[in-house]
């Protein structure tokens, strides 16, 4: 007889934030395979900025998912875009809090589980836990998938203070706390030093096989031949955390110096999120010609497009040295080539230089990616450039991350 887990997510199907939403939609698939049925507390629809439908046929039948109602600060409550702040603490959907935990109470006391588990990003979703975990005593795993607070985030005193007072009660209260990298467990047990007794663990991110068979089918369908080297980022760039303007000003000097041309290399920023912003720049150095910036895809499109390229670009800055973008283990799927801009003490960098792989430049330093770009596209001619085996690539599967967890909670005592 399984034995049952309640998951309590903002990112989930239809959200249309790829990232955010396969860490919890293929642990609630692929969990019944290790002997635990999950249910899913998540929000309704019009809570997601968008919505895509395609992966909800990816929810398996056996999992039940209640959708409490939520609103967005931003969105629904604001007037000529204006809205007041304290309606976004600890975030823009704390009116999820009130469902969710009459929801999450009335559930809990219907399916009985054996655990609950709630994943940040959102904060409230950890609220919510914490919450329904006291009113409950059901045992709590709070899963990290970034850390809430830095020194400096979030930004605003107030919002800060409110986050590290969910942080704290979270790892004070649940049961076991998961994160996605070493250095960020590193970190929180520097924070927390004085619980020993604290049960924390890594469950890295990782990629789906059938989502990648699936769309190797319909490339090979649909192939045609670059006629010119492309490179992919796919994915959100931010200007404090991925500033991507040192990298712009390293491709104006190369096509300064007629190294690259647009008749040799094409450079798309898939969904950006910024794309204004990076525009500007662009047209300033004019290498609009060669950096693309495109729209959001289907997850299925963004990983098609992965495999149909012939490099992959990875951008992360210094003080997120203790994560990992999670696009990294489908980029290790794609089985293309790495060219990450990132810090070379960080944890992404770490892992690339664990498979001996890929080539890492410095993201503040125009110099060093020039550089960097220039002798990676000379091996990219070459075909020369070392890629990650396909052995070694099933160790990241989210089949794999789903067992870890399945293992994990197995061995808990309480």
């Amino acid at each position: 007889m399984s034995k049952k887990i309640l998951i309590i997510a903002f990112h989930y199907p239809p959200a249309h934030q790829s990232s955010g939403v396969q860490r919890t939609l293929k642990f609630s698939q692929y969990l019944p395979d290790f002997g635990w049925q999950p249910s899913v507390l998540t929000v309704n629809e019009r809570a997601y900025p968008s919505i895509n439908v395609s992966q909800e046929k990816e929810i398996p039948g056996s999992v039940r998912v209640i959708r409490a109602s939520c609103i967005d600060s931003a969105r629904h409550l604001a007037i000529k875009k204006r809205y007041p702040k304290v309606l976004s603490i600890p975030d823009r959907w704390i009116s999820w809090w009130f469902s969710g935990v009459k929801q999450g109470v009335s559930l809990v006391n219907e399916i009985k589980p054996d655990f609950i588990f709630s994943t940040y990003p959102i904060a409230t979703a950890h609220l919510i836990a914490y919450t329904i975990h006291k009113k409950t005593n059901v045992p709590w795993i709070a899963d990290f998938r970034d850390s809430m607070t830095e020194d400096d985030y979030p930004t605003q005193w107030l919002k800060r203070k409110v986050y590290r007072w969910i942080e704290n009660k979270t790892i004070l209260n649940s049961q076991v706390s998961i994160f996605t990298t070493q250095g960020a467990l590193n970190m929180y047990k520097g924070r927390y030093s004085d619980l020993s007794n604290q049960n924390f663990y890594v469950i890295e991110n990782g990629y789906d096989e059938n989502n990648f068979s699936m769309a190797e089918k319909r490339r090979n369908e649909n192939t045609a031949k670059n006629e010119k080297i492309v490179m992919l980022h796919s994915g959100l760039l931010y200007p404090s955390e991925r500033n991507p303007i040192p990298f712009f000003d390293a491709i104006a000097k190369l096509k300064e110096e007629r190294f690259i041309s647009k008749k040799s290399l094409k450079i798309i920023l898939r969904a950006s999120g910024h794309e204004t912003l990076f525009m500007q720049e662009l047209q300033k150095r004019s290498i609009g010609d060669i950096v693309y910036l495109e729209k959001g895809v289907s997850y299925q499109e963004a990983l098609e497009e992965m495999l149909s390229v012939d490099a992959l670009l990875i951008f992360q800055a210094k003080n997120c040295n203790h994560q990992i973008p999670a696009k990294i283990y489908e980029y290790f799927r794609a089985n293309k080539p790495i060219f990450a801009i990132t810090d070379k003490e960080g944890n992404t960098a770490s892992l690339l230089t664990k498979e001996n792989i890929g080539k890492v430049v410095q993201l503040d330093d125009a110099s060093d990616i020039k550089l960097g770009i220039k002798s990676f596209i000379d091996e990219l001619r070459k075909g020369g450039i070392k890629k990650i085996s396909s052995e070694r690539v099933a160790q990241y599967s989210r089949y794999q991350r789903t067992k870890e967890l399945a293992d994990i909670l197995n061995n808990i005592e309480y």
